[in-house]
């Protein structure tokens, strides 16, 4: 019998494409496997930390939470016992460090959130272990060591007093931060009691972390990118600039007016700079390439999330070929437009002391177990340069004379050398109020401390903000010696 020649081939060309299909999916499976036990491994702190993942309550329920330590040892928060076998977190220092330190129920806050994933887990000694096992008694959890000081918080917090608004004091040379204030605050031990008046309460917005989600017009301290801007585009013939100021600067129907009418008369670069000369800096404003400045403005962080581990808000301002001239203006300036968190400005302030490099923030020093033992250490890490060496020579020289000659004269003639920019940022549609802005580092020519400090609604930065920043570098250099 004949076979058909038509019919001949196709049932081994059927059994390969079979074939084929099979070997493909398996490889896709194989894939798709292979990338979630690779998420799942570089991503575990994520995933346990999911308020979706019964994982978390499993370890609570065999772990009591870790303690969260300063940088000095102190007890910042630990998880204490009743004669009922209630737990309950205790925050000794109650509202000194409520945003910083945040708190762990009713969704979780601060180092509080940012370490839960360490402070849910327990490497204690297995003959601990075994001990607390005859009693029916819970692990302990890692203890988290923070980078955070006690007596800087403390000076921050009383200085700012009354006030609404943000302190942040850091490490230019590592990142470290040393000390985070942000007010209104509440105590994170009456966070279950006072929850829903909290989240009723949308005029003071109390729960949020002012110095790291706060979002304010730059005010003067925003001169700092707008001069480094005019450097980048005059590296040679910025020295040489002049501008006739006569308490205001006009184009068109836009006037921008110095702060309180102040007349400044002739003005180089540097006295600009020193004198926080609105009309000046205006003026400066109106003569670089948008493009430029747009660009330096994204490499400075602005417009995007920033690289720590904690939460951030994002800061935001625009400057695109088409920007009018009034927009230009009032962002060269602080104003219109431009708002930034005090994070960010303390960022580009260390970057600065730091001759260009920018360390990453952090608040985690190391995590222990029980007995003391070092579990994991967190490292000083390199984020880039913001910019050259030799740009952050000049900009630290304009800081210097703002304290020297210029609005942050109060830090002049003590016993360390400070560089700084303050800031009046106008708000709201009445004029004249300001909030009050410093941005600084000393020593001057060997920065060990960076400070940021924003009080809302204050006025001049160099009457109200500066003051703090006395106190807080007092404090450090005294300390110090």
């Amino acid at each position: 019998m004949t076979k058909n020649k038509r019919t001949e081939g196709k049932p081994q060309k059927k059994n390969r494409e079979i074939m084929i299909v099979t070997w493909a999916f398996t490889l896709l499976f194989l894939c798709m496997a292979g990338y979630i036990t690779h998420y799942a491994i570089t991503h575990q702190q994520e995933l346990i930390n999911n308020s979706y993942n019964g994982r978390q309550q499993m370890l609570l329920a065999q772990n009591r939470r870790g303690k969260i330590y300063s940088a000095d040892g102190e007890v910042l928060a630990q998880t204490v016992t009743d004669e009922e076998g209630n737990e309950k977190r205790q925050y000794p220092y109650q509202n000194l460090f409520s945003h910083v330190v945040g708190y762990a129920s009713n969704g979780r806050m601060g180092v509080e959130a940012q370490a839960n994933y360490y402070l849910i887990n327990s490497n204690a000694p297995l003959s601990q272990k075994a001990s607390l096992d005859v009693n029916g008694e819970k692990y302990p959890g890692d203890d988290v060591y923070t980078t955070l000081d006690v007596e800087l918080q403390q000076i921050a917090s009383t200085a700012l007093g009354v006030y609404q608004g943000a302190v942040i004091v850091s490490e230019p040379g590592t990142g470290k931060v040393l000390a985070m204030v942000s007010k209104p605050d509440f105590n994170p031990e009456e966070i279950e009691e006072m929850w829903d008046t909290l989240i009723a309460d949308t005029q003071s917005s109390i729960l949020l972390n002012r110095a790291t989600q706060g979002l304010y017009p730059p005010g003067s301290t925003f001169k700092i990118i707008t001069a480094l801007e005019y450097i980048r585009e005059n590296p040679d013939t910025y020295q040489n600039y002049q501008y006739q100021c006569n308490g205001s600067i006009t184009r068109g129907e836009d006037r921008i007016q110095c702060y309180h009418g102040s007349v400044h008369g002739t003005v180089g670069f540097t006295k600009s700079f020193a004198k926080s000369c609105n009309s000046s800096f205006a003026n400066i404003g109106l003569s670089l390439d948008r493009d430029s400045f747009g660009d330096t403005l994204d490499s400075l962080l602005f417009n995007q999330k920033l690289p720590v581990s904690f939460q951030s808000g994002i800061s935001k301002v625009e400057v695109f070929e088409n920007t009018s001239d009034s927009d230009m203006m009032q962002i060269a300036i602080g104003q219109g437009t431009a708002s930034i968190t005090p994070l960010l400005l303390n960022m580009i302030t260390c970057s600065i002391a730091n001759d260009g490099t920018l360390m990453k923030p952090y608040l985690t020093e190391c995590v222990k177990n029980s007995a003391g033992s070092t579990i994991k250490t967190f490292s000083p890490s390199s984020y880039g340069r913001l910019m050259s060496e030799q740009e952050a020579a000049v900009l630290q020289d304009l800081m210097m004379n703002v304290v020297e000659e210029g609005t942050a004269s109060r830090l002049k003639g003590l016993s360390y050398t400070a560089a700084g920019k303050t800031g009046s940022a106008e708000y709201g549609t009445i004029k004249g109020d300001s909030h009050a802005w410093f941005t600084g580092f000393a020593p001057a020519q060997d920065p060990q401390i960076c400070v940021t400090i924003i009080i809302e609604g204050a006025g001049a930065g160099g009457d109200y903000a500066v003051p703090i920043a006395k106190r807080i570098f007092d404090a450090y250099f005294d300390a110090s010696n």
